[in-house]
């Protein structure tokens, strides 16, 4: 597993909890729990610094990280629409995205089409990106930190045919190779919860295993975020998988939960300590982990 990849989830599911900021060495040791050595997790959170997602500060001979205000917002998108158990409401409008962005700066031109993936547009067809979710604020977003006014029209109307919404739904998206790794994320972690529950219930599993499948949990479902736009359920497909995943997904980072987080604490804390704990976010308050 790509050891920046790993240090977002961290941040994501951890870290972010804890005041955004984690020393180094505490990184580190988590890290190399997953088989990260040191150099590799110091590389690789220097490339984050340097795409601005985090922020080094020293504290006497220690070397913090924390999250800057994108890394923030980044953040907490990606866990607003990794623990949503259900589709939002439809308005029945969509949101279209054209643009004509000159050849001399299409490296903007590619991050846009990234950021837009992300945010889960589709394409209907060359630069024209589509979406039936409200993603007007992340498009106006989009529009400022790349500075493309004078390249991009945005448009929120009706589809009037001659088809049906599906049709712009299947133009946009091949929603049978999503089901398709939904369905191989269903069967290979059906057996690993069952697996893991028992060991738990038996006391057979320590916290920092916990910790380890905790992370590799999110760390794969997360990579949904960049194939599953979201789609309203009144345009999903009547054997949609995506339900039964974030049910299973849920039911399993529950199990995990308790274990994985007295994990991650003991090591925080050989390095950040909390010195007012009213202000630290409390983990078992996540909706996923109450009982």
């Amino acid at each position: 597993m790509n050891t920046r990849s790993m240090i977002f989830t961290v941040y994501g599911d951890y870290v972010r909890h804890y005041g955004n900021k984690i020393w180094i060495g505490s990184l580190i040791r988590l890290l190399n729990e997953f088989g990260h050595n040191d150099q590799a997790v110091r590389a690789a959170i220097s490339r984050m610094n340097k795409q601005g997602w985090v922020q080094a500060e020293k504290q006497g001979n220690k070397s913090f990280y924390f999250l800057t205000e994108r890394g923030v917002r980044r953040m907490e998108e990606a866990a607003n629409r990794i623990f949503k158990l259900k589709p939002e409401e439809w308005d029945g409008k969509w949101r279209i995205l054209m643009y004509t962005i000159p050849e001399e700066i299409r490296n903007i031109r590619d991050e846009l089409r990234k950021e837009l993936v992300w945010s889960g547009f589709g394409t209907l067809s060359n630069s024209c990106w589509i979406s039936p979710n409200n993603l007007d604020k992340q498009v106006s977003d989009l529009i400022d930190k790349y500075d493309i006014k004078q390249y991009v029209d945005f448009f929120i109307a009706n589809y009037e045919g001659p088809g049906e919404n599906q049709r712009l739904i299947e133009k946009s998206w091949d929603l049978n190779e999503i089901n398709d790794r939904y369905q191989e994320f269903i069967t290979h972690y059906s057996q690993k919860y069952v697996i893991d529950k028992n060991k738990i219930e038996k006391g057979k599993m320590s916290d920092a295993e916990c910790f380890v499948e905790r992370t590799k949990l999110v760390h794969e479902y997360r990579k949904f975020l960049f194939v599953d736009p979201g789609l309203p359920e009144e345009l999903l497909p009547a054997k949609w998988l995506g339900g039964h995943a974030a049910t299973l997904f849920a039911q399993y980072y529950k199990e995990l939960a308790h274990p994985a987080s007295r994990f991650f604490e003991s090591v925080f804390k050989e390095g950040n300590e909390l010195t007012n704990k009213d202000q630290a976010y409390n983990m078992f308050d996540h909706p996923l982990i109450l009982d």
